[in-house]
């Protein structure tokens, strides 16, 4: 595959991954009535889940920008594995946020090569 199609796979993934967690991000700190009732149903207060969303859109700016793009990656995944445990824990569905994690590793991957390079190389790293 060119470099160019990379690219543009790269950034389409990262716009639509983009998209989705704005409008999951908008929702909690607009505090809509479907999220306070998920909110509510798993035990939290609007004021945690508005920290939530300020967590998730402050992790989405990093992760969009190619410099802080891998800081941003690591922090939605984290984000992600925390809202799959609190799925699990009250026996909701986590499919979704599997589909989504699995995405943004994907993104991550075709976005930042040298990700995939540190994660999955078989060389031996020196010691200092």
């Amino acid at each position: 595959m060119s470099q160019k199609a990379t690219r543009i796979i790269g950034w389409t993934l990262t716009i639509l991954l983009g998209l989705l967690f704005t409008m999951s991000a908008l929702m909690k700190l607009t505090q809509n009535e479907t999220a306070m009732a998920q909110a509510s149903s798993m035990g939290m207060d609007a004021a945690t889940f508005q920290i939530i969303g300020i967590i998730e859109i402050s992790s989405l700016i990093l992760f969009i920008f190619p410099r802080t793009g891998i800081v941003g990656t690591l922090l939605l995944v984290a984000y992600l594995g925390g809202a799959i445990v609190t799925h699990l824990q009250h026996q909701q569905p986590i499919i979704m946020a599997v589909i989504i994690q699995t995405l943004l590793w994907i993104t991550a991957f075709v976005r930042f090569p040298e990700l995939k390079q540190r994660l999955f190389s078989t060389k031996k790293l020196q010691q200092v």
